[in-house]
């Protein structure tokens, strides 16, 4: 895996740059990102391009054999254009616009914008396209970000009509498929249909489900627009985009069919911070991150394309968090080896040089303002030296036995209606990752159409929309299904799925109705040697009561797991307790033995290597989980911030 750096040319004085570019390579950095936000240096106004400062700078990072990314500098178009064309703004779903003065301030659905993006785009992909230091180009610069997917702009509610004209050819068909008799809001021609904001209660949901596909779509689009302007001219030069962690507003497996190679932007404590952990994990793991965050994404993102990299890595404090706490040292040399251990080509650290100047002035980056190096550079440098000592060219990402389903219409579904506060589909898959990889295995996340063969199990955490062929492709490839609530719940079309489905069918159950519960709600649940409890959701299920599939109930008799040949219903959402339960039960009966890893502690099998790491504040002695273990980078005595390595 190759280490690399996001640096900003314009941002520091020319008299630098070389120097900046020799200490890049010394550090062992080999890959540099630029150009993603320079739009109003490179074209300073309209049709006067300023090339000059940027042919420099890419020689500069050439000359020390530094590969480099360019960036499409669409996500912040500069303020000539935006005077000139306000139509390319997006509206938030108050009506208002998203005015210029920061970035990501366009609409997708902007024609005039799309225009705009690849006259750009062409100008920066002819000059720049056979340059032999640039080896891959990223398009524009974290798609989304700042709740940007959404527009109610008028360019977006004329092209949502012509998507669902496409999609439904007839107005009959969709006045049935949302269901419109309901509230007498039947519509009689396509130019009748408005954008799902500003309703006085809440909007239809099937209009709200297909604007987040529309919404979606238009990414996807935008993307292409790009992506086919540089292929012209950079054949031989991959392309990717930078998604995001915890972020879901468009489905990453179309676009990561639609690049080379997919990347990421991992920010462990950022996201800790603001994401629903307890108060109490965040102090234990406020200068790690979650040990499961990364690994999580890692997993997502090999999922939607089997080649990926990381193309932002925090470094140090962020600026974005409600908190910014400093990680602890070597943090973020253990985040660029759990990177490597998932199988990325790359990781890529946010950024050079901390800026003295404007929003991000806060950020840490590898080096100070001043050029003195910075802990993140530090780690970045023994990142570096690890790499180089250890051979992973030979290494290759085998598929894992365990598949889990991530799917982007189920997380769109669940927050149009997620019928109860504490319902939080990421959040439930998470759980059921984190006690997995607490049990010590490797993990492939993919879509609910990914093929199936060769997984020993398939677990669901919530799969509302089943595609027909789901079950059926699983028996194929012997693989064991594990459903959990609310899965089959839902058509396409956002109605209620008809009675009997294929789950109930092949388990000999009924689920007449659902209920959710307050959090402070514990159902208890006998089940294994842990205390287990439903909690947030149950399917009240109805099933003969000599039903041998039953494993295990509440404690009011509604059958809680249920569990027949190759496939499982989990029928609440459960505690952890129960997640270890249940997951012991099917993995047992998978034929898949199981360990429980310390609460910091997590592992990677990457080909014939075997990766630890210590997300937490004391040593942890490996020999009690791994006796024998031929160690090719630290021992068995494995400090905090740390990886070790064996054969």
């Amino acid at each position: 895996m190759k280490l690399g750096v996001c640096y900003y040319p314009e941002h520091w004085p020319e008299t630098i740059w070389a120097e900046d570019a020799r200490r890049m390579v010394d550090m062992g950095l080999s890959k540099v990102r630029i150009g993603e936000f320079a739009w109003s240096r490179i074209e300073p106004s309209r049709g006067e391009f300023d090339w000059g400062w940027l042919d420099k700078a890419v020689e500069t990072l050439a000359v020390q054999g530094l590969e480099i990314t360019m960036g499409t500098p669409t996500a912040t178009p500069p303020k000539w254009l935006i005077d000139a064309h306000p139509d390319i703004l997006a509206i938030d779903a108050a009506g208002a616009p998203r005015g210029f003065g920061s970035r990501r301030h366009y609409c997708f659905s902007s024609q005039t914008y799309l225009k705009e993006s690849r006259r750009i785009t062409e100008s920066l992909a002819a000059r720049y396209g056979t340059h032999r230091a640039i080896t891959s180009w990223q398009t524009d610069n974290e798609f989304g970000c700042h709740d940007t997917v959404e527009s109610y702009s008028e360019n977006a509610r004329l092209a949502f009509r012509l998507w669902l004209e496409d999609k439904y050819k007839t107005i009959d068909a969709l006045n049935t498929a949302w269901g419109t008799v309901f509230w007498s809001m039947e519509y009689r021609r396509f130019g009748e249909i408005d954008l799902p904001n500003q309703t006085v209660t809440e909007a239809n949901p099937a209009h709200r489900l297909d604007f987040q596909r529309f919404s979606s779509g238009q990414v996807i689009r935008y993307h292409k627009a790009q992506a086919e302007i540089i292929r012209r001219h950079a054949s031989k030069a991959d392309i990717t985009h930078n998604v995001m962690g915890h972020f879901n507003a468009f489905d990453h497996y179309i676009l990561g069919r639609n690049v080379d190679i997919l990347t990421w932007d991992s920010y462990p404590l950022g996201f800790l911070d603001q994401a629903w952990w307890k108060e109490a994990d965040k102090q234990r793991w406020m200068r790690s991150g979650h040990p499961d965050f990364a690994a999580f994404h890692h997993d997502l993102y090999r999922g939607c394309n089997q080649r990926w990299g990381v193309m932002e890595q925090q470094p140090g404090p962020v600026n974005w968090a409600p908190h910014n706490p400093a990680p602890r040292a070597g943090m973020a040399a253990l985040w660029a080896l759990e990177a490597a251990a998932h199988g990325a080509e790359y990781c890529s650290y946010f950024r050079w040089r901390q800026a003295p100047f404007a929003q991000e002035q806060n950020h840490a980056g590898l080096l100070y303002p001043n050029s003195e190096i910075a802990q993140g550079g530090v780690d970045a440098a023994a990142a570096g030296d690890i790499l180089s000592q250890i051979d992973l060219s030979q290494q290759t990402t085998h598929q894992a036995p365990i598949a889990l389903i991530y799917d982007y219409e189920s997380k769109w579904l669940f927050d149009i209606q997620p019928q109860g506060a504490a319902w939080h589909y990421e959040k439930l898959c998470f759980m059921f990752y984190t006690v997995l990889r607490r049990m010590g295995f490797n993990i492939d996340i993919i879509s609910p159409d990914a093929p199936l063969t060769g997984y020993k199990l398939v677990a669901a955490p919530s799969l509302p929309i089943l595609p027909e062929t789901f079950l059926n492709r699983a028996s194929k490839a012997g693989a064991h299904v594990l459903l959990g609530p609310r899965s089959q719940s839902k058509t396409r079309d956002y109605q209620l799925m008809p009675r009997p489905n294929s789950l109930e069918a092949v388990l000999n159950i009924t689920i007449p109705r659902s209920e959710s519960l307050r959090e402070s709600v514990k159902i208890p649940i006998n089940m294994g040697l842990s205390a287990a409890h439903a909690c947030i959701w149950r399917d009240l299920v109805e099933t003969a009561s000599d039903n041998t599939a039953v494993i295990a109930r509440c404690t009011d008799d509604y059958p809680a797991f249920i569990s027949q040949g190759g496939l499982s219903y989990l029928a609440v959402w459960p505690d952890k307790g129960l997640i270890k339960s249940v997951l012991t039960h099917v993995l047992n009966t998978c034929g898949l033995p199981q360990l429980w890893l310390p609460k910091d502690l997590r592992v990677r099998q990457f080909g014939g290597l075997k990766f630890a790491f210590n997300y937490g504040s004391k040593i942890i002695h490996l020999s009690q989980l791994y006796p024998g273990a031929d160690y090719i980078y630290r021992t068995d005595k494995l400090g905090p911030a740390n990886a070790a390595i064996w054969r």
